[in-house]
């Protein structure tokens, strides 16, 4: 047995419905099947269609098969009971309270290690995602795609992968030179007048330009007022960028986000990485020469038009760099699979970027993009528009000035991450039910309250024997118990689906489900057997609740 009772059973099932398959029909072949959890299980803890799919190969009825089939079943020593058909052919099975009392057990053995798996076997991915470029602050993208990002990689480390959570620092190209012309004009301005300096039309025009430049002046004054303008660049780029990207992992953790590596584009630049890339798509096959400049086959690789890779002056295009960039993923540090999160206004680059892979000898099918929708803040139900010091959008650090950060994180991952998500400002900030985040909360709240309540009375929870366990029957105890059993599996899932959502969807089933139980079943005034084994339920879906909650970095309160 594991620890995932869910793949247990199935795995039971799956040999009790060939073995019996064998026996009714050995001479004909076996078609694959599906085994999965009804809607309702009132009907069946578990179904299966195999009756339906082997219809023609058999010759007979479905409902017929069906029967044979539930004939020749033997559920000697597994976790079923019995079986009966159903509709057109589906087999229902029902659960043994064996499996119910076992599955409470592992949750209570496992403690915070409860819903990991092994299933990734140590494969090494690394989850990229934020990497805003260093020229300003963070905007609403960024904030979901940090949340998605963040989530998504405890997800893929739960289900047993080796996870690189990681940063592109985009600190080099024509954005880095823009950066470096706005602040040269601001700098100038302090000392020469607004009117005397032209600003760039199409420079940052952000409140934090402003910020870094007067920074600057306040360190070297009027020193590189007349010096050369290439110069006075250089020193304004290399004091704002890394106090820029100082600021962004200062933000990011102060969202709960650390990386394991900050990688630098420029330095893909300076080790010569970006024209080894080059050179090793010309080695290929992959490239040529036109007008000056070096085109990259894209249409060979089914793409619409072929790509610039380095201009006629030399310099090479930021598709170059990227390439050499996911090069350096995949053939110098090994991964296994890279996950990007982009914007979905990058969608065009997704299958560019894959035959690239393709193109330079790697697989592109080993690099996966999760491409995040945009946010609608709103508020009072309408659009809400809520302009701070940039003067154009919100940034992460105003949204986390307006509301908690659990219930930031949390709402950014309460869709899938393709979908447009609807950000309910008041929502967030509610302190009723309504809020999932405080519903959730409250869920484990009231689980150490009744704990503490116990313990003022001097009643302490124990060890609970299976033949204790066995007592917890009741429906709303079992729903709870099937939710609570699941958890391996919905991580395993929003892993392999790079969907996060599923899990702020699961534990706000598993608080309802919970608040069910504990409005239905009564922990203290049973006898003392019956309460323990409550109690032993309470402490797994304590358990559960925190796993999940730490999955997400959410705070897990113990009184609200």
């Amino acid at each position: 047995m594991t620890d995932n009772h869910i793949a247990d059973a199935q795995a039971q099932l799956d040999r009790i419905i060939r073995q019996a398959y064998a026996a009714a029909f050995p001479e004909k072949e076996l078609r694959d099947f599906v085994i999965e959890i009804p809607k309702d299980t009132s009907h069946g803890d578990f179904a299966t269609n195999v009756a339906m799919v082997n219809t023609k190969n058999v010759g007979r009825a479905p409902r017929d098969i069906a029967a044979a089939l539930i004939e020749a079943m033997d559920f000697s020593g597994s976790f079923f009971t019995g079986a009966e058909s159903a509709g057109p052919g589906f087999i229902n099975f029902r659960l043994g309270q064996r499996w119910f009392s076992e599955a409470v057990q592992a949750v209570l053995d496992c403690g915070r290690d409860y819903g990991r798996s092994d299933v990734g076997g140590g494969k090494k991915v690394m989850v990229e995602f934020v990497s805003a470029n260093p020229t300003g602050p963070m905007h609403m993208g960024n904030a979901r795609g940090g949340a998605i990002g963040d989530c998504l990689a405890a997800a893929l480390d739960f289900a047993g992968y080796e996870v690189t959570r990681e940063f592109y620092v985009n600190d080099a190209g024509n954005q880095i030179a823009k950066f470096g012309k706005s602040l040269e004009a601001r700098y100038l301005q302090l000392f020469l007048g607004e009117e005397a300096v032209e600003f760039p039309e199409d420079g940052y025009h952000g409140e934090d330009i402003k910020t870094r430049a007067r920074e600057f002046a306040d360190l070297h004054g009027d020193r590189y007022v007349n010096a050369p303008s290439e110069e006075r660049l250089q020193a304004l780029i290399a004091y704002a960028l890394p106090a820029n990207v100082e600021g962004l992992r200062r933000d990011l953790e102060k969202y709960r986000i650390t990386y394991d590596v900050w990688f630098s584009e420029q330095s893909l630049h300076d080790s010569g990485a970006v024209m080894d890339a080059v050179k090793l798509l010309t080695s290929r096959g992959m490239t040529y020469e036109k007008d000056g400049a070096v085109w990259y086959k894209g249409t060979e690789m089914g793409e619409e038009k072929d790509e610039v890779l380095v201009r006629a002056n030399g310099i090479p295009t930021y598709f170059a760099a990227d390439i050499a960039y996911h090069y350096n993923k995949f053939a110098v540090r090994g991964f296994d699979r890279v996950i990007d999160v982009w914007g979905a206004d990058h969608h065009g680059h997704v299958a560019r970027m894959k035959g690239a892979m393709d193109a330079i000898g790697l697989s592109g099918d080993k690099l996966d993009i999760v491409l995040m929708q945009l946010v609608r803040l709103m508020k009072d139900g309408q659009p809400y528009k809520m302009s701070k010091r940039t003067g154009k959008a919100i940034t992460l650090t105003d949204l986390l000035e307006e509301i908690p950060i659990d219930a930031a994180r949390f709402f950014f991952n309460m869709r899938e991450p393709n979908s447009t998500l609807d950000f309910d400002l008041d929502l967030a900030v509610e302190e009723t039910n309504q809020n999932p985040v405080y519903y959730v909360q409250y869920a484990h709240a009231r689980i150490c309250s009744i704990f503490k309540n116990l313990a003022a009375e001097g009643i302490t929870p124990r060890a609970v024997t299976p033949e204790e366990l066995d007592r917890l029957t009741a429906p709303e105890e079992r729903e709870l118990i099937r939710q609570i059993a699941s958890l391996p599996d919905e991580i395993i899932a929003a892993a392999h689906n790079y969907d996060p959502a599923r899990m702020t969807h699961y534990v706000i089933d598993a608080a309802t489900l919970f608040h069910k139980f504990y409005n239905a079943c009564r922990v203290k005034g049973e006898d003392e057997s019956l309460m323990q084994a409550r109690l032993a339920l309470c402490q797994a879906t304590r358990t559960v609740l925190e796993n999940v909650l730490g999955l997400l970095k959410i705070s897990a309160p113990e009184s609200m």
